[in-house]
């Protein structure tokens, strides 16, 4: 069971997931997020952006609550560059600390979505935001913006977005936008779009394309992503 809502401030977006005792591992996508997770096993924990789907769960049966921040926000509110967790699901001691985690990880055994919030908001508040060119940055190449012109549309020659991409979301644009061009493909498929017409509307030269891309990153065809 997985259910997601808005949460705490724009962007986030707070979620919940419950597994069984031996069910199917669930297919995470790549999206250019961190989260700020608990867990029912084993507490509080950061997800850093994966660069390819991340297999979940299929051990016991486990609860887990999580804080989705948007596109770049991460290294505000953890205090590490997004490309040092990249790949990592790491507890949330090792990068703040025994002592710093111990009064949240006994508030959040009560009330974890209300701890994740609160944390995650005060802590932006503290840095004064998110970098504004990361969401600028996410914005365009969401979008389907080149990354050359992403980077004349933030003011920034390209080996500087490439190295404020690495510590905003984990990995350089060109992955980036893989990533945010996949994730849009799925969603016009998913609503119906032929695949064809997908490849077309997003930049892949053919379908042939488009299905290589999203088994290079997901692990699977875009057949297998989709509603049966």
């Amino acid at each position: 069971m997985y259910r997601e809502r808005p949460a705490g401030f724009a962007g986030a977006v707070l979620w919940t997931s419950a597994t069984t005792a031996g069910a199917a591992p669930t297919r995470v996508l790549p999206d250019g997020c961190l989260d700020l997770l608990w867990s029912s096993r084993s507490g509080l924990t950061v997800a850093g952006p994966d660069r390819t789907a991340h297999l979940s769960g299929g051990g016991p049966a486990e609860r887990w609550v999580g804080l989705r921040l948007p596109p770049g926000t991460g290294p505000a509110v953890l205090g590490v560059p997004a490309v040092e967790l990249r790949d990592r699901r790491v507890p949330l001691p090792e990068l703040w600390g025994d002592r710093g985690v111990a009064r949240l990880a006994e508030r959040a055994e009560a009330a974890p979505a209300e701890v994740l919030t609160e944390i995650a908001a005060r802590r932006l508040r503290a840095a004064g935001g998110p970098d504004p060119i990361g969401v600028r940055v996410a914005a365009a190449l969401a979008a389907g913006a080149s990354v050359t012109a992403t980077a004349a549309e933030a003011g920034l020659d390209p080996r500087a977005l490439h190295r404020r991409c690495r510590h905003l979301f984990g990995y350089g644009p060109k992955t980036l936008a893989r990533i945010l061009r996949m994730r849009r493909a799925l969603a016009l498929a998913r609503a119906g779009t032929p695949l064809a017409e997908v490849a077309a509307r997003c930049g892949y030269a053919d379908q042939a394309h488009l299905t290589r891309d999203v088994r290079d990153l997901a692990g699977v065809p875009p057949t297998a992503l989709l509603p049966r």
